[in-house]
């Protein structure tokens, strides 16, 4: 689960990480009175709000270079960002990230602007190899970031966590000289980086970003100096029974209607821009499947795993889920039996197709626990398929049949 800017700063701000005091606005009859109450002013829980200017006010979307793409805008005046809000809100913003079909926006975070020396980078993400946290830094955060990595890779920082012990002081003050963050800022730049892995601990994140992390102007002893002016977090979606709160808050708004229903019903699904619609169970056999149909030189349509123990039911939703994509040419299951049983798997797609109609070619290939019941259910449906003998057979009859739907005039 993608957290906006707000609530990946709530959470911060719960682990003792500095961040700016600010509102979510839904409407532009609320940007006046939020603008007063979020005015020049302070880090939460540094005494008094002033009303006044300036503020930055930022499109809350689940993607990247909002900044780039005009979804974050410095205002000095009420009108300006009433304006500001009134071009935005209900509209899509398209970025590099999101591509053509952009996202809607439909709330706005209002924080008071603040002047800073030097922006960093910060972010904890998983090494997929070990397992371990690891802490990224960079002296040169901000909109490039991406830029920076594919140019000047030796900029950032990294420093490997065990997820037991935290990261080690000593690897904090590591990364505080390696990003000029010593002197003064030592203390404080330990603890930081120390209480962002905590966070990303805690949460059971698989990532934790602030970019930029702001250094602001001060003399020694002041408190804060750094600052979190933006965040990003990623929730484990496993996790979901540890965090109920904070997963009852999620915006499912941007996932498509058949994301949404696949959701619903525990289904893991990701739509793609191929052709050849891949019901699988457990999600390497479901990247195994892919990749085969790509070597056989078909485009695979999403990615849907119902999982070891999936119903009927989820079988007979994932079956619609497939069918509701127009881009759809063929449909390749292809199940292996360990926890799940092929008859399951065959009583689901009888089901489905009897529930929703079957108007594209059926490929299926079914091995391992309960096959030859499942082979006999489909075998008595009546149904028209094509019946594969492994997983390359099946990929290269489904290729084949959608180029032969293609060329029929089937779906594009």
């Amino acid at each position: 689960m993608k957290l906006h800017e707000y609530q990946a700063k709530r959470q911060m701000e719960t682990f003792g990480l500095p961040v700016l005091k600010g509102a979510v606005i839904s409407s532009v009859a609320e940007v006046s009175s939020v603008l007063m109450k979020t005015g020049e002013g302070p880090i939460r829980g540094e005494g008094p709000i002033r009303g006044g200017g300036p503020w930055v006010l930022k499109a809350q979307v689940h993607t990247g270079g909002r900044g780039k793409a005009g979804g974050v805008k410095r205002v000095e005046e009420v009108k300006e960002a009433e304006a500001f809000v009134q071009n935005l809100l209900g509209k899509k913003l398209v970025t590099h990230q999101t591509g053509p079909e952009g996202l809607v926006v439909r709330s706005i975070l209002v924080e008071p602007a603040v002047k800073v020396d030097r922006e960093l980078y910060a972010a904890v993400l998983i090494n997929r190899k070990t397992g371990h946290p690891v802490l990224m830094v960079s002296a040169e955060g901000g909109m490039d970031i991406e830029l920076l990595a594919a140019t000047a890779p030796e900029k950032i920082f990294r420093v490997e966590v065990d997820p037991h012990r935290g990261l080690e002081s000593f690897q904090a003050r590591d990364l505080a000289f390696a990003t000029g963050l010593a002197g003064e800022l030592l203390g404080e730049s330990v603890r930081f980086f120390q209480n962002l892995v905590k966070l990303f601990i805690s949460s059971d994140a698989s990532l934790v970003e602030v970019n930029p992390l702001g250094v602001r102007p001060g003399k020694g002893g002041e408190c804060p100096r750094l600052l979190a002016m933006d965040a990003k977090m990623t929730i484990d979606d496993n996790a979901a029974f540890r965090h109920a709160d904070l997963f009852k808050e999620a915006d499912i708004s941007d996932l498509s209607n058949a994301e949404r229903r696949a959701a619903e019903v525990g289904i893991s699904y990701i739509r793609l821009d191929g052709t050849i619609g891949c019901m699988v169970n457990g999600a390497g056999l479901a990247m195994a499947t892919m990749d085969i149909i790509k070597l056989q030189g078909g485009e695979p349509a999403n990615f849907l795993d119902v999982g070891g123990g999936a119903t009927v039911e989820q079988v007979t939703e994932a079956f619609r889920i497939i069918l509701s994509d127009p881009h759809v040419r063929v449909i390749l299951v292809n199940i292996f039996g360990g926890i799940m049983k092929c008859d399951v798997i065959a009583e689901g797609i009888v089901q489905a197709v009897k529930t929703t109609g079957l108007d594209r070619p059926l490929v299926v290939r079914l091995e391992g626990n309960r096959v030859e019941e499942g082979r006999k259910i489909l075998a008595d449906s009546g149904m028209k398929m094509t019946l594969a003998s492994d997983l390359a057979d099946a990929a290269r009859k489904s290729v084949e049949l959608s180029l032969t739907t293609v060329s029929q005039g089937g779906p594009r």
